[in-house]
């Protein structure tokens, strides 16, 4: 006795009963699918975003609008009390005026001397290794050894500053106590400290660019200058953009280093927003002043970055 398959053929006596056909998933099925998978896998990253980001972000909004304190437990809705004392403060005022001459004095050189160094480099100059290993471990340096490591250059009587304009005949410069010149120092420290991260920038991008529109160039008798000028600048634009970008927003959010060198001083000339909030909230306990000062420096730094953004695509 023979039995019939589903699909019309005939099954031999003793044969197993063949297995009912596979259920097709439809697209929609599917996908639902997949979104399910990978929301278990992104699940995880979503819970720490939220714990360590989102949270802090909301519960410091609300703070600038109460009079949070760290010597009072109870706190009170003030609303846009805190924003308006932030507007009419001087020492905001000031503190931001040294933080936007802090970056104007150190975004230029830091990337002029990254182009330069990645140009010297890229060159073919003997002892490449030593070189980029020179120009990019100072990079590595924490805040605390390179602060220390300049403070005794710039220290008064036996600073390494000093004793050089010693040795040319030349008066002892007040590095760090001299209003006028302790901004610079600071900005020179930071040059030498940060520029290694920008010369790998520029270094990798050189590295990747085409030789034969240079070569082309060198056929059509262009000298070495014009060839920069004409052919590898031009190439590298977007690079410098990234660069620039990246650059004018780390000098804005300046802290660490003008704190230990020279807290703020002299008289507060060096004093950045990032250390005027930090002496608001934690040596003046008013953590809702601080957080409505901070939230205003957040909005100008939205600001100078749509506005870069913006500037760069009309460039291009």
């Amino acid at each position: 006795m023979t039995t019939t398959a589903p699909s019309g053929t005939a099954v031999p006596p003793g044969a197993p009963p063949s297995a009912p056909p596979a259920r097709r998933f439809s697209f929609r099925e599917k996908n639902a699918a997949g979104r399910s998978d990978g929301l278990i896998f992104v699940l995880p990253f979503l819970l720490l975003f939220a714990v360590f980001l989102v949270w802090p972000v909301a519960h410091g909004v609300w703070m600038s609008f109460t009079d949070s304190s760290l010597a009072l437990r109870d706190t009170a809705f003030v609303g846009f009390a805190n924003y308006a004392e932030a507007f009419g403060d001087p020492d905001v005022w000031s503190s931001l005026g040294n933080t936007l001459v802090f970056t104007l004095i150190s975004c230029v050189p830091l990337v002029l001397v990254a182009l330069a160094m990645a140009l010297l480099v890229h060159s073919g100059l003997a002892g490449q290794w030593a070189w980029r290993l020179a120009f990019f471990a100072p990079y590595l340096l924490p805040v605390t050894v390179v602060t220390l490591i300049w403070t005794w250059l710039y220290q008064p009587d036996i600073g390494f500053g000093n004793q050089l304009l010693g040795a040319l005949g030349m008066e002892p410069v007040g590095w760090l106590s001299d209003e006028s010149v302790a901004m610079w120092s600071i900005a020179a420290l930071t040059v030498w400290w940060t520029v290694g991260f920008n010369f790998l920038l520029y270094l990798a991008a050189l590295q990747a660019l085409p030789e034969t529109l240079d070569e082309a160039a060198a056929l059509d008798g262009a000298g070495a200058w014009r060839r920069l000028w004409s052919v590898t600048l031009p190439q590298l634009r977007r690079t410098t953009v990234l660069v620039a970008m990246l650059q004018v927003l780390a000098s804005l959010k300046v802290f660490d280093q003008i704190y230990i060198l020279t807290k703020g001083g002299p008289n507060g000339t060096t004093r950045p927003i990032l250390e005027y909030v930090y002496d608001v909230g934690f040596t003046g306990y008013r953590l809702g002043y601080a957080s409505a000062i901070s939230y205003i420096f957040f909005a100008l730094v939205i600001v100078v970055s749509v506005a870069q953004l913006r500037f760069f695509r009309q460039e291009d």
